[in-house]
C-alpha cells in the first residue's frame, strides 16, 4: 500500500506531471512564442522566457481587489495546477511509464481535463470584475460546444479498443496503449480518421488558443478571468495553463499515436511529437484572426460534432 502511495505520489508531483510537466510546457509555450514571432518576421523571446517570467510572477505580491470574494479568488489558480498534474500521472508514455490502476481512467482524465475552464470561469467570477464576468460567459459556452465532440472521440476510441480486445468498450487508458503497441497506431485507422480530425480542432478551444481565444480576448476583454489577477496567483493561473497543454497535448498522443522506444529515447520521441503539435499550433495562431463567440460555438457544434459522430457510427457498424 505504501509503495503505491510513494509512486502515485511520483508519478504527481515530479514524473510524467509536476516537475517534467511544469518543464516541457513552459518549453513548449518558449517554442510557440518564439515561431509565432518568426512566421511574423520579428526575432521573438528567447527559449526560457516563460521561465523567467514565471520566476519573477512567483516573487510578486498578490493583489486582492476590492469587490473580489478573496478566498475563491485565491484558491482557483491553485486547483488548475493541482487537477492538471494529476491528469497528467493517469497518461501512460508508451516503453517508459505506466500509470497506477487506482488513479483512473479515462472517464476520470475527461472530468479532469474541465477543471482548468472551471476553475478559470471561477476566478473571472470571483474577481468582481465585468470583464472577468464576460470572459466567465464566453468560458462557458465555449466549454458547452467543445466537450461533446471530444466526449465522442472519447467513446469512439473506447468502442474500437473494447471491441478489438473482445470487449464491449474500455476506458483503461493502459489498455488502449498496450493494443496500439501490439497492432499499429489508431492513427492510421480510416474509422477513427474523423475522431482524430475532431481531436485536433479541440485542442485550440480548450488551451484558449486562436482563433478560440474569445474568453481572453486581449483587445476587447483585456484578459478577461486574468484582468485582476497578479503576483503568485497570476504566475499559478500561467502555470496551469502551460501543464494543460502538455496534458491536452499528451492525451492526444495516447488516443492516436502512443508508439516509441523505451527509455531516454521515449521521452524524447514524446517531446517531439509535442513539438509537431506546437508547431501546427504556432501556423494557426500567426495564419488566423479571432472568431466570434456566435461563430465558434456553432462550428463546435456542427463540424467537430459531426466529424465525433461519424466516427462512432463507423466504429460501432
Amino acid at each position: 500500500m505504501t509503495e503505491i502511495v510513494l509512486r502515485i505520489l511520483s508519478a504527481v508531483l515530479i514524473f510524467p506531471g509536476g516537475v517534467f510537466a511544469i518543464a516541457l510546457g513552459l518549453l513548449l509555450k518558449g517554442v510557440e512564442r518564439r515561431l509565432v514571432a518568426r512566421l511574423q518576421r520579428r526575432i521573438g523571446p528567447p527559449l526560457l522566457q516563460p521561465f523567467y517570467d514565471l520566476a519573477k510572477l512567483m516573487q510578486k505580491e498578490t493583489f486582492v481587489p476590492d469587490l473580489a470574494d478573496a478566498g475563491l479568488f485565491l484558491l482557483t489558480p491553485m486547483i488548475g495546477v493541482a487537477s492538471m498534474s494529476v491528469a497528467m500521472a493517469l497518461l501512460p508514455m508508451a516503453g517508459v511509464y505506466t500509470p497506477s490502476a487506482a488513479l483512473g481512467d479515462l472517464i476520470i482524465l475527461f472530468y479532469l481535463i474541465s477543471l482548468p475552464a472551471l476553475a478559470l470561469m471561477l476566478s473571472g467570477s470571483a474577481s468582481g470584475s465585468p470583464f472577468g464576468a464576460l470572459g466567465f460567459s464566453r468560458e462557458m459556452a465555449m466549454m458547452l460546444a467543445y466537450e461533446g465532440p471530444i466526449l465522442l472521440v472519447i467513446v469512439s476510441v473506447a468502442l474500437y479498443v473494447g471491441q478489438a480486445t473482445g470487449g464491449g468498450v474500455t476506458f483503461d487508458l493502459v489498455t488502449i496503449v498496450r493494443y496500439q503497441i501490439n497492432h499499429g497506431p489508431l492513427l492510421l485507422e480510416w474509422r477513427l480518421a474523423p475522431a482524430l480530425l475532431a481531436y485536433l480542432a479541440f485542442i485550440p478551444a480548450n488551451l484558449g488558443m486562436p482563433p478560440f481565444d474569445i474568453p481572453e480576448a486581449e483587445t476587447e476583454l483585456a484578459e478577461g478571468p486574468l484582468l485582476e489577477y497578479s503576483g503568485s496567483s497570476l504566475g499559478l493561473l500561467k502555470l496551469g495553463a502551460a501543464i494543460k497543454a502538455v496534458v491536452v497535448t499528451a492525451l492526444g498522443i495516447t488516443l492516436f499515436w502512443p508508439n516509441g522506444p523505451a527509455g531516454v529515447a521515449g521521452v524524447l520521441v514524446f517531446i517531439a511529437k509535442h513539438m509537431l503539435v506546437v508547431g501546427g499550433l504556432a501556423l494557426l495562431k500567426a495564419g488566423v484572426g479571432r472568431m466570434r463567440i456566435d461563430q465558434a460555438v456553432l462550428f463546435y457544434l456542427k463540424w467537430p460534432m459531426l466529424l465525433g459522430g461519424v466516427a462512432l457510427v463507423a466504429v460501432r457498424a
